[in-house]
């Protein structure tokens, strides 16, 4: 009888091979942050695009790409960054998640990740209605009516009550009011968006942007790198910018958006999803 063998009848030293090259497999693969940075690379994007793209902040994704994973607050909302970064630069996120459980404690729990995540990425709209205002309004509206009817309120016939002896006094026939959307030269009162496109100057850049389609984060950027505005535009919603040289714009989901470069209508077909990013000056869009 053999000493020192396991059960099977190969001794320890047998199996030592296999671990080795497993070993040697997982050291060659990259980790996490070097797989993201990779990809991002790869895919032409900057720091700063992602970052506008995800709504993930930029001293994250930073982090992350170095494998820190603790300005994530947490072993949950790092998983989410990862998934969330991986799409944006059209990398596969099971791998990943995968290499992180195995180095982090294993899974989370099911159903605690993603809302825990999505109520730290997305959070409310600042540029949102204000519902309480709006109610206010539409309170004090329906009691100023109310109020003018009964103060106002006259005989059946449309005279107005006068004293006693006096002579009541009745409007001329052929007075009417003037309407009050017509202009003095009967033209109609132009758009709003249409009006700010039209007086677009021409030594200026103008870009009007509309979530006609949907809603999208928008992220537009002047010629010195400054940030005009980074957000969410809900449907219906515009925007409109301008700067002396140049926009820099990032369409989180271009196939929702419209554009109006200095007046004129952009008929680029982005399909729904789709991150664009676009920068115009005073020339664009180019004639023909």
């Amino acid at each position: 009888m053999s000493i020192g063998n396991s059960p099977d009848g190969n001794s320890p030293e047998d199996e030592r091979p296999f671990e080795e090259d497993r070993d040697e497999r997982e050291a060659e693969r990259p980790s996490i942050g070097r797989a993201l940075q990779q990809a991002r690379l790869d895919a032409g994007l900057t720091v700063d695009d992602v970052s506008s793209a995800t709504r993930v902040r930029i001293a994250i994704v930073h982090a992350i790409e170095q494998d820190d994973f603790a300005a994530c607050g947490g072993d949950v909302y790092a998983r989410g960054h990862i998934r969330t970064l991986a799409r944006a630069v059209r990398l596969d996120p099971a791998p990943l998640l995968a290499q992180f459980e195995a180095g982090h404690g294993g899974r989370p729990a099911p159903g605690l990740a993603a809302p825990l995540f999505e109520a730290e990425r997305i959070r409310p709209d600042r540029h949102g209605p204000n519902w309480t205002a709006a109610m206010v309004a539409a309170i004090v509206a329906v009691i100023g009516f109310v109020g003018f009817t009964l103060f106002s309120g006259g005989d059946d016939d449309g005279t107005t009550a006068v004293a006693e002896g006096s002579t009541p006094t009745t409007s001329k026939p052929d007075s009417s009011p003037t309407p009050k959307n017509d202009r003095a030269d009967g033209a109609p009162k132009p758009d709003a968006s249409d009006s700010a496109i039209a007086a677009a100057p021409q030594d200026k850049v103008t870009v009007q942007v509309s979530a006609d389609d949907g809603r999208s984060w928008i992220s537009a950027k002047d010629h010195n790198g400054r940030l005009l505005f980074d957000g969410l535009l809900e449907q219906g919603d515009s925007k409109t910018f301008q700067d002396k040289e140049k926009i820099d714009l990032v369409l989180g989901d271009a196939g929702a958006i419209q554009l109006y470069v200095n007046g004129k209508k952009i008929e680029d077909e982005w399909q729904p999803g789709a991150v664009e990013r676009l920068t115009y000056t005073k020339g664009d869009p180019e004639a023909g």
